[in-house]
């Protein structure tokens, strides 16, 4: 029995406790001067903005898609592709934004989940609908105009990194 309380005191094998006591002891909370000096040094990218160029870049595949196959409604599926992806962000980067959800951390991280899943359900919908609001349609087309989409936000924050190196 001593042997066990020997070894679960040993340094090898701080408890969980301890552990998180230690993590307070080095957290310092930071100054108004130092917390306006960080996010001047590391500016927010703005969900507008990402949803900007999420929107530019669906209509500059919707119209490359036209111009290369000649057809309108493979400019048009692309295109819906790409909406699939904008307007549940849109509305989900509204729904984020509101000052209800910024009140605590608890019903920020309730408000994230909340809002998540309604623009997984909007998606999904509007993927659903697509047969019906795009004549005739093309899968593939409307497949590329939604993950080309898609990936402009990680274009976005790859430069704002950048940006913020300077």
């Amino acid at each position: 029995m001593a042997n066990s309380a020997k070894s679960a005191a040993s340094p090898g094998n701080r408890g969980v406790a301890q552990d998180f006591e230690a993590g307070e002891e080095s957290f310092k909370t930071l100054t108004r001067e130092e917390a306006q000096k960080l996010r001047e040094a590391r500016p927010q990218v703005s969900p507008w903005s990402v949803l900007a160029g999420q929107l530019v870049a669906g209509i500059v595949v919707a119209c490359v898609a036209w111009a290369l196959t000649g057809q309108r409604s493979i400019g048009w599926s692309a295109l819906y592709g790409a909406l699939a992806v904008v307007i549940p962000a849109a509305l989900f980067a509204r729904g984020l934004t509101g000052k209800v959800w910024s009140m605590n951390p608890g019903t920020a991280v309730m408000g994230f989940f909340l809002w998540e899943m309604v623009k997984i359900a909007l998606t999904v919908a509007m993927l659903f609908a697509a047969p019906r609001l795009v004549s005739m349609l093309s899968w593939p087309a409307m497949l590329v105009g939604l993950v080309v989409t898609m990936k402009v936000s990680w274009l976005a924050l790859m430069f704002a990194a950048r940006r913020n190196k300077l």
